[in-house]
């Protein structure tokens, strides 16, 4: 059935359905592959790029041959499929092309955004309301910045995205090159420099019973847009945060290093923030140590030394984090695991927060105790300006 277009003489294609996998998403013996247009310009072709859900690594095709006529241009509306390999249908979709046809189209649709095998404008893309990620929370996701066109440690987040995913037992449907390349595609279709992008892998949809069987296939989706968690005068002034009453959920109940679409209890304690005029919340175990915010990871500077808690603690294990204790290491400041208790915390010289969105921000207050001078220290202001100097340089890392 094709997806009816809005008011405008594009035409989307139709969607192409995949072939169900076995039990928990594991690949089936003939595995199909979808073919998404990549980038390109106003009245190009292009290059067809192949998604693949036989796990084999997505490799780009060549240009597809011009059609006969020269009379047009336009790409068509109808998806085309065609033999790409023994046992394996691939289809069409001239979607890329169709959203560089006019400015005026572009700036009604944005973001473009690929959906299972499409790449469609914002209002059209849909999931289905029976996929177990918006039923139960069951799937893993990612954050993942963009600077000057390069994906931000995309490595490590590929990394931690199968890590993730395989902790709770679920196939991504794509082998890692391709997932790369859907994000590469979603960069180039949305024309961004610098932002933000939202990946998705959710369980798939199934019925509305709990069984991960009764979902065949992993769904995938990607967004790439822009993210803004707090404003330019806390970053300049820094910010204010609270200790949340609710605990962070028991590793042994739901491990926090799994990135998974269940984020209920972060938002809880996000809720907390919110009712005392805060935008964030250090969270703590049930031993009463500080495990993290409810977004953000958590450093604490006390005479020059960088103390952030150990994973044991319950955290995720933050790209961010991660980049920041390598930024210590540079610099020769050092950086150690500890665990804290809350006073420990409210008592240091510096605090701030990290992550993805949230890049590196000071803490200069807790509950009612002003943090060190009440303004950012010189560590945490040190480490953002290397932080910055790294993202906005022409060699940013991706690995």
């Amino acid at each position: 059935m094709r997806t009816k277009a809005p008011k405008s003489p594009v035409k989307f294609t139709k969607k192409f359905t995949k072939k169900p996998a076995q039990a928990f998403g594991r690949a089936s013996a003939k595995a199909t592959k979808i073919v998404v247009a990549r980038g390109a310009r106003p009245g190009s072709n292009g290059a067809n790029v192949s998604y693949g859900t036989n796990g084999t690594n997505g490799t780009a095709r060549k240009p597809a041959a011009k059609p006969a006529s020269k009379s047009s241009n336009k790409p068509t509306s109808k998806a085309t499929s065609k033999p790409t390999s023994k046992g394996s249908v691939g289809t069409r979709h001239s979607t890329y092309n169709i959203f560089k046809t006019t400015q005026e189209f572009l700036s009604t649709s944005n973001p473009i955004i690929y959906v299972n095998g499409m790449m469609v404008p914002k209002s059209q893309a849909l999931v289905s309301v029976y996929d177990h990620g918006l039923l139960y929370g069951d799937g893993v996701f990612e954050g993942i910045r963009i600077y000057n066109g390069k994906i931000f440690k995309c490595g490590q987040h590929m990394e931690r995205l199968w890590r993730c995913a395989e902790m709770i037992r679920l196939r991504i449907p794509v082998s890692r090159d391709e997932m790369v390349q859907i994000l590469r595609d979603c960069v180039e279709a949305n024309n961004l420099h610098n932002g933000y992008i939202r990946l998705l892998v959710t369980r798939g949809a199934g019925n509305l019973g709990l069984d991960p069987r009764k979902c065949p296939t992993a769904g995938v989706v990607c967004i790439a847009d822009q993210i803004a968690l707090y404003s330019q005068d806390q970053y300049e002034k820094g910010m204010k945060i609270i200790v949340a009453h609710r605990p962070r959920t028991p590793i042994e109940c739901l491990d926090p290093r799994i990135k998974s679409l269940n984020y209920l209890n972060n938002i809880l304690g996000k809720v907390e923030a919110i009712d005392q005029g805060c935008d964030e919340a250090i969270m703590l175990n049930l031993d009463g140590y500080v495990g993290e915010c409810t977004g953000d990871n958590i450093f604490v500077i006390r005479e020059g030394k960088v103390f952030t808690p150990p994973t044991e603690s319950g955290i995720l294990e933050g790209i961010t984090r991660r980049f920041v204790m390598d930024l210590c290491a540079d610099l020769g400041i050092a950086c150690n695991l500890r665990n804290m208790k809350p006073q420990e915390v409210k008592s240091a010289d510096e605090v701030f927060l990290t992550g993805t969105a949230a890049e590196i921000i000071a803490v200069t207050q807790i509950d009612d105790i002003k943090i060190g001078h009440g303004s950012e220290g010189p560590v945490t202001r040190r480490l953002r300006d290397a932080f910055h100097k790294v993202v906005t340089s022409s060699h940013i890392p991706e690995d």
